[in-house]
């Protein structure tokens, strides 16, 4: 297939969302050994091209993305309302994140007030999502977050997440002397 290239691109180009690499290979059917390295290839032209868009590594697949530096003029083209989150929702968020799997009453321990309600928002909003049922009395449902939440956050995966000593980097009062929740909660 001398187009390879060109049919990569085009494909990730056209889809709605991230392109999983098992994806692309299923669509060309080619083995990943063939295609992973033109995706890689792809990836570097992009990189050293002086262009306002790359290929990048989200959520799990392959996805054209604006550079970041970028945002700020892009924004003038937006028709919709930016997104906006309560600190309730982002501190909901965070906490799923980095604690996952975690159910409600956890999250509302943490939070110290319910949380019923930005829960039922993020899961509407395909940020979150069930993981199953903790096997504890009352079985409550287990939370964490979703390839979407992946995507709208432009991570690869939750590895990308900062960490407490980037935290501390930026804002030394950010971080907490004491862990969030007492061991084993």
């Amino acid at each position: 297939m001398n187009n390879l290239k060109q049919l990569v691109e085009a494909f990730i180009f056209a889809a709605d969302g991230p392109l999983s690499l098992d994806r692309l290979c299923a669509l060309l059917e080619q083995p990943r050994a063939v295609v992973r390295p033109v995706v890689e290839e792809l990836m570097q032209e992009y990189q050293l091209s002086a262009r306002g868009f790359r290929i990048f590594e989200i959520a799990g697949g392959y996805q054209f993305r604006t550079l970041p530096d970028f945002a700020p003029y892009l924004r003038r083209m937006a028709k919709e309302r930016s997104v906006k989150f309560s600190q309730a929702a982002l501190e909901t968020l965070a906490i799923i994140a980095y604690r996952q799997p975690v159910t409600r009453a956890e999250i509302e321990y943490l939070r110290g007030v319910d949380s019923g309600g930005i829960v039922k928002s993020l899961l509407e909003r395909n940020l979150l999502r069930i993981l199953g049922k903790k096997d504890v009395p009352g079985r409550p449902l287990l939370y964490g977050t979703s390839r979407q939440f992946l995507e709208f956050f432009g991570l690869r995966d939750l590895n990308d997440l900062p960490t407490l000593k980037e935290f501390a980097a930026l804002d030394p009062e950010l971080v907490e002397a004491e862990p969030l929740a007492p061991e084993g909660t």
